[in-house]
């Protein structure tokens, strides 16, 4: 069972979100917030509480919402409760707005008006452990998020990608799943650190500024090159 928190400060679509997930035989909603404080304050309490039952795995995220946005209140939950999953799901599909809110940890960003059998497939997909985007965001997040400056963004050949070290591209692969460092190194076997070390020979390797342009462009490739 894949168990939500919905954060959105109408409570009609929160209502309305929960009435259709819950016909779903493995999605359960176990809650609802207002805004992204009262969603900080929920998940404190699932972790007190210490039930494994009642604690969320997947937190659908509104982004535009009074007292703390949704950017604020994924950026504390990834800080604070690394194993919650965060998917945003908005109105908006502004550039800035996708940007950051990749940056601060979002698994993924859809839209409000997507078919309800698509955003059910698309929390499976994100409690599994893999990026999802709206149609069209992916090239609008590449743009925002690897040319900030309107630089030309690195062309990496598909003979680079074949000459990495198969540790490496492992990790590469892990980062395009939008898994964190923890993650990676749990799931290979590995010191956080090592994978710190990893990731900053890729990102020189492949000539990417930041670790949100090197996910970026693993999820975009790693069914592909990678």
């Amino acid at each position: 069972m894949i168990r939500l928190l919905l954060v959105d400060d109408q409570s009609l679509i929160c209502q309305g979100l929960a009435a259709i997930l819950n016909q779903e035989d493995d999605l359960q909603v176990v809650g609802c917030a207002e805004n992204g404080r009262v969603a900080i304050s929920m998940l404190e309490g699932f972790a007190n509480d210490r039930v494994p039952s009642i604690q969320p795995d997947v937190v659908l995220m509104d982004i535009r919402m009074p007292v703390m946005t949704g950017i604020e209140a994924t950026r504390l939950i990834a800080e604070r409760f690394p194993t919650v999953k965060v998917l945003m799901l908005s109105t908006f599909d502004e550039d800035r707005d996708i940007a950051q809110s990749m940056r601060v940890g979002a698994k993924g960003y859809l839209l409000k008006d997507m078919p309800a059998q698509e955003l059910a497939d698309a929390i499976r997909l994100v409690h599994r452990g893999y990026s999802q985007m709206a149609p069209g965001l992916m090239e609008k997040l590449v743009t925002s998020v690897a040319n900030p400056d309107d630089e030309v963004p690195p062309q990496i050949e598909p003979e680079t990608l074949k000459q990495l070290p198969p540790r490496e591209r492992d990790v590469l692969r892990l980062l395009g799943q939008g898994c964190t460092n923890r993650e990676i190194a749990a799931k290979l076997n590995l010191a956080e650190g090592t994978v710190k070390t990893y990731v900053t020979h890729l990102l020189n390797r492949l000539t990417f500024n930041n670790r949100s342009q090197l996910a970026i462009f693993a999820n975009s490739v790693m069914k592909c090159e990678i």
